[in-house]
């Protein structure tokens, strides 16, 4: 299958990546005693692929059932997060892939929505391998914030709420909702007690 994008598409996600991992150095900066380029190459890789993967799973599966999917940033969102960053804390929303489809199923819906959380699952349970294979140095900070941005990210989008994923995955499904729930908030609290 081809995954179909265009020059907007790839930079608002570009633009977007950067920001986010621009917001997160100025957070990770209280945390980790290192070079702002380091930490900025930390949040990049962390944060940065838990975004960037979890709306190209949305918008892959979109697609895989007929969908119109491209992400769009939201600047004044983006914006909002790194002035929110300086004082320590963080609202991101850095945008969403948007899907047209007037036809999509119930189930494909909660399908489309189940994948970003998903993503965000196997990438913190590959954060934690990685910080378990090297617990010592940069490559243990980015495997020990990996899995907790991860599993954070995996949690929230499934709160059943307005637009977020776990409005949707519930609809569909509640037996999946619940077991998809479940294992974000373990892999959350395993999180924080490993690293």
């Amino acid at each position: 299958m081809t995954i179909e994008t265009s020059e907007t598409e790839i930079k608002h996600l570009v633009i977007a990546w950067l920001a986010i991992a621009f917001a997160f150095t100025i957070i990770l900066r209280r945390w980790y005693p290192l070079n702002p380029i380091l930490i900025f190459i930390i949040s990049a890789v962390t944060v940065g692929f838990a975004f960037i993967f979890h709306e190209l799973a949305h918008k892959i599966v979109a697609q895989r059932y007929g969908a119109w999917s491209e992400f769009r940033m939201a600047p004044s969102m983006l914006l909002l997060a790194i002035l929110t960053a300086f004082f320590g804390f963080i609202f991101a929303a850095p945008g969403a892939v948007m899907i047209f489809n007037p036809y999509l199923t119930r189930e494909e819906n909660g399908k489309i929505s189940l994948a970003g959380p998903i993503v965000n699952l196997i990438l913190a349970f590959f954060f934690l391998v990685l910080f378990r294979l090297v617990p010592t140095g940069i490559v243990s900070w980015i495997g020990s914030f990996g899995v907790m941005i991860n599993a954070w990210l995996a949690v929230f989008n499934l709160i059943p709420i307005g637009v977020l994923d776990g409005s949707k995955v519930l609809a569909w499904d509640k037996r999946i909702y619940g077991v998809t729930m479940g294992i974000a908030i373990s892999m959350l609290v395993v999180s924080m007690v490993v690293t």
